[in-house]
Formats: C-alpha cells, structure tokens, sequence
C-alpha cells in the first residue's frame, strides 16, 4: 500500500469510528428511555465519576484504536452490518429485547437459562442470564444480539477497548513470517475479536474455542475462522501447541476457583517464549476517578462474579501458572496484559 493510499485509510478508519460512536451511543439512548431502568437497592459508596475522565478515558479507546492502525499495526476494524437495512434491524431488535432484558432485571432473573433443556449439561455457573440477556449463552438469537448490546453499553467503544489486547500481540509479532505462528481466542464468544485476529494476522493459523454451541456457530461465520466447542478448563491442543493464545471479557465471568485453572490451562498450551494475551475490565485501581461504574455494573447487570474479579491480582494468578508478566496497555473501561511462558532454562533442558 501506498504512502497516500495508507493515509487515506487510516483518515477513512478515524471517520468511520466516529460514525459508529455517534451510531451506538445514540443507541444506548434510546434503549435506557425506552426501560428506564432504575435500580433502588443499589447503594453506591463511590462519588459519581469524574466526568471529565469518563469523556477523556471514553476518547482514549479511539484515539490509541486509530493510532495503531496509522502505525500499520493492524487495520481498522470492519463494518458490523453490511448495508443500513441491516444495521436498522439489529438495532431495532436490540431495542425490543432491551424490554425483556430489563424485565428480567427487575425480578432478578439471572439464572432463567438454568430452566433450557440445552443447559443442563454445562457447569453450573454458566448456566445463567449475564447482563441478564435473553437466552444465555444458549441461543443464536442471543450470539447475533451480543455485539450490538456491548456496544451499546459502552457507545461505541468495545471494539476498540478489545483491540487493546491486539496491539500488544501485534507488537509483539511484528515483523515475523505470520505463515508459522499459531493464536487461539479462548471463550471467543461471537467472534468479534476473532475476526480482528483474522485481519490482522491473515496468514497466521488463527482459530477459537468456546463453549456455547450457538456462540461458536455466529464466531466462525463472523470471523472466517476455525472455532471448536470447548471448555476453557480443558481444550483441545498439545502442551505448547501455540504461538499465542488471547481471551476478552472472560475472567470476569469465571468463579474465582476457576480462574486459576483456566490460567493454568492457557499457559499449558502456549510454547515456551510464546505469549498470553488478557483483556478484561478495569480494576478500580486502574482507574480510581470511574470507580462508579465499575461498582454499578455488577448492580445493574447480572455479572455474579465481578465483584470477585475486582479484588483478584491477575498478574498473581498468570504467574503463579508459570507465566511472566511483559507488557499492559488500558482504554476506557479495559485493561489488557501480556504474559510470556518462559523458555527453559540450561540446567533444564540438561534435566529433560
């Protein structure tokens, strides 16, 4: 591509993320006066967020999104919908479930998946309505909405906080022959950023797993790529079969005793000098001015182990499964890390 050509690009890349933040925040809008939701029982102990930092923290996700791909990183990312016609449908249906989801809120219906006949053979925390959705983690209805509800929630700024995961798997491979690495997305969910993986590594052998059979079904056909149904605890690959493994939004969802063996099962697959790459929510450490929201988000979505989640040290957790922590990065409302597996040392490989 050519100097200008790249320019123009990237020009087109920053407008169109300015569209989509103007598109979804309009849509978040619209869905909050159509429930106004309300939550009575919640207490907050935290001031209100500084406002100031929420808009800065909220235009830092863009600005370091369209940064990267200006540095030839990755390219921007592709269109949701492939025409307005589309984008008007899921929009009106993310709107119409909004009623049922806030319905459900209000009578506390967080675990209604339970009653599926489909989930009773899934462990029992993941048999629940997180963020209250219609479905669970059970339903193509439910894997076609995701996107546009996370999107929503946080106007227009998921795709870009994801990618902060992204960047430092790109740095990290920049300037290898992609044609012999190997990444794997872990609990890839409807496949958003598998599909970043894909475009930024076309070459690389990318795939995904995770453990919805209607969530696997809307990741592959987003993305274009590989995806098998697998549970994080136990996947399918040789020890050190991979390059890379990456995971979004997952930790937070998981009970504490599980994030330990899901850690410890990610760096088992990874290769020595390969890398493990986390992006999920800000702690208030990170971000002490937006404590709020973070404090409000277990309150006004069904998200049970969040709280967990917010007094965890995940650097702990990576390490104590052998994993050495090289690089962060945060935008908004997310943090990403990356992990190295070290490779041996001489007096083991002497041992071996």
């Amino acid at each position: 591509m050519s100097k200008d050509a790249f320019a123009l690009d990237a020009y087109a890349a920053g407008a169109a993320s300015a569209l989509k933040a103007a598109w979804w925040t309009a849509s978040g809008f619209l869905a909050r006066m159509r429930v106004r939701a309300g939550e009575p029982d919640f207490k907050p102990a935290t001031p209100p967020p500084n406002r100031r930092r929420l808009r800065q923290a909220w235009a830092e996700a863009f600005v370091k999104d369209l940064a990267d791909v200006r540095a030839g990183l990755y390219p921007p990312a592709s269109g949701m919908f492939r025409d307005g016609a589309e984008a008007l449908k899921a929009v009106g249906d993310f709107l119409d479930d909004a009623v049922e989801v806030e319905a459900r809120r209000r009578r506390k219906g967080g675990v209604e998946a339970r009653k599926m006949a489909l989930s009773a053979a899934y462990p029992i925390y993941y048999r629940q309505n997180f963020h209250y959705q219609s479905g669970g983690w059970f339903t193509p209805e439910s894997a076609r909405r995701y996107e546009a509800q996370v999107e929503a929630l946080f106007s227009g700024a998921a795709g870009a906080m994801r990618r902060r995961g992204l960047s430092l798997l790109a740095r990290r491979w920049r300037g290898l022959d992609q044609r012999a690495l190997s990444v794997v997305d872990v609990a890839c969910g409807a496949g958003a950023f598998l599909a970043d993986l894909k475009r930024a590594f076309p070459r690389a052998r990318v795939a995904g797993v995770d453990l919805s059979p209607t969530y696997t079904v809307q990741a592959a056909r987003v993305s274009g790529a590989g995806v098998a149904q697998a549970d994080a605890t136990r996947m399918p690959f040789a020890d050190g079969a991979l390059d890379a493994v990456t995971s979004v939004y997952l930790f937070h969802e998981l009970p504490p005793k599980i994030r330990p063996r899901v850690a410890a099962e990610m760096a088992r697959i990874v290769r020595p000098g390969g890398v493990v790459v986390l992006a999920d929510s800000v702690q208030t450490a990170d971000e002490p001015e937006l404590a709020r929201l973070l404090e409000a988000f277990p309150a006004f979505f069904h998200e049970p182990y969040y709280d967990s989640y917010q007094a965890t040290d995940l650097v702990a957790l990576f390490e104590g499964a052998g994993l050495k922590l090289v690089e962060t990065d945060q935008a908004f409302l997310t943090k990403a890390w990356m992990f190295e597996k070290p490779l041996p040392t001489r007096s083991q490989n002497s041992a071996s």
